[in-house]
């Protein structure tokens, strides 16, 4: 029988891949039996079991000291999921009712985020995640100054990926259209594309000499640019779905559910833990794998999104350690690639009419 490069007999392969999504249904463990009378396999029960025996003295399964079946280890999930798990096909349900959803939130970028989060947890029945990521450095594209009253403005500020935030600004002196819109035209000319540290105390001099009578409005407008650039190197953590959870027995321990749901809620493991992550392809840590402890019974998948070349936002799945792989990778995937499409939708309609274009 032909044997592949990591010890695997082709045989081998199909039983473990037939345990694997048998215990993904079920979440009992699977014996001989079973793969006999479920997979097109020609050969004895007495073979499968001796199959069975050597997979799990390579670590790829384990057998529970009650039961006479088998699950998977961790590597057996990694090796599942790195190797055997088939592509999940998608209906064209799915796919409409994700560009549907998706463009109606079109707007913000943790409107997207948050949106697709709910559509991931309601495709797969687990845990959805939607985390804005820690940046080492935000800066903004664009000022807008908007007059509300005599004595407030707000300032509508957007980031170079495209986040939108809007503050009230409030001041003693009188607001006036002409100070307003020249104090916008010098935010945009002086502090685009800079980040927080490089917001000095000449270039606010520069704008007050240029202020003339308004040169009150300069503070109290950097200090808001400030607090908002702050606000946003923060990094977010945000979950839809988390009743999910409870449908699993590996929840079923309250003091564990827990503490799991306490990591989650202080957030900075689960921050750190995506940052540290690079390129554009999906991540998958099953169990131990992930530095975060209290996760050694889940697993959790997530895909990168980015606008510009720039990581805006990242999606995923948290679930238990025998979540469906198949489907998780499939929905992430698909949800990933609407956004990417509709980025991209979304730059060619930005651009000059005549870029690009014929002569």
């Amino acid at each position: 029988m032909a044997v592949s490069d990591n010890g695997l007999s082709e045989r081998k392969k199909q039983i473990l891949k037939a345990i694997v999504e048998a215990h993904i249904d079920a979440g009992e463990p699977v014996g001989s039996k079973y793969i006999l009378q479920n997979t097109l396999m020609s050969c004895s029960s007495a073979t499968i079991r001796n199959e069975m025996a050597e997979l799990e003295q390579m670590g790829y399964l384990v057998q529970p000291h009650t039961s006479a079946g088998r699950v998977p280890s961790e590597q057996g999930y990694r090796f599942y999921v790195d190797s055997l798990v088939e592509q999940y096909a998608a209906t064209t349900h799915d796919v409409v009712r994700i560009n549907q959803l998706l463009k109606a939130k079109m707007t913000e970028i943790d409107q997207i985020l948050e949106t697709a989060s709910k559509l991931a947890s309601s495709m797969t029945n687990y845990t959805g995640i939607a985390i804005k990521p820690k940046a080492s450095s935000v800066t903004m594209s664009r000022f807008e100054l908007i007059s509300i009253d005599a004595h407030t403005f707000a300032m509508v500020m957007i980031s170079s990926s495209g986040v939108v935030k809007t503050k009230k600004v409030k001041v003693d002196g009188v607001v006036t259209e002409s100070a307003l819109a020249l104090l916008g035209e010098l935010f945009n000319a002086l502090l685009c594309g800079i980040g927080a540290d490089m917001i000095t105390l000449p270039i606010i001099m520069e704008m007050e000499s240029q202020m003339g009578e308004g040169a009150f409005l300069v503070n109290p407008a950097v200090k808001c640019v400030w607090e908002v650039m702050s606000e946003m190197d923060g990094g977010e953590l945000r979950f839809s779905g988390l009743n999910h959870l409870l449908k699993y027995p590996e929840y079923s321990d309250t003091q564990h559910l827990g503490q799991l749901l306490g990591t989650l809620e202080n957030q900075d493991e689960i921050l750190d833990l995506v940052a540290g992550t690079e390129g554009d392809d999906i991540s998958v840590y099953i169990g131990s794998e992930s530095p975060v402890k209290v996760m050694k019974n889940s697993a959790l998948v997530f895909k990168p999104i980015k606008k510009n070349g720039k990581t805006v936002g990242i999606i995923g799945v948290l679930g238990p350690r025998r979540m469906n792989y198949r489907q998780v990778l499939q929905t992430i995937d698909e949800i990933g690639g609407s956004i990417a499409v509709m980025f991209d939708e979304e730059r060619q309609l930005e651009r000059p009419p005549n870029e690009g274009g014929s002569k």
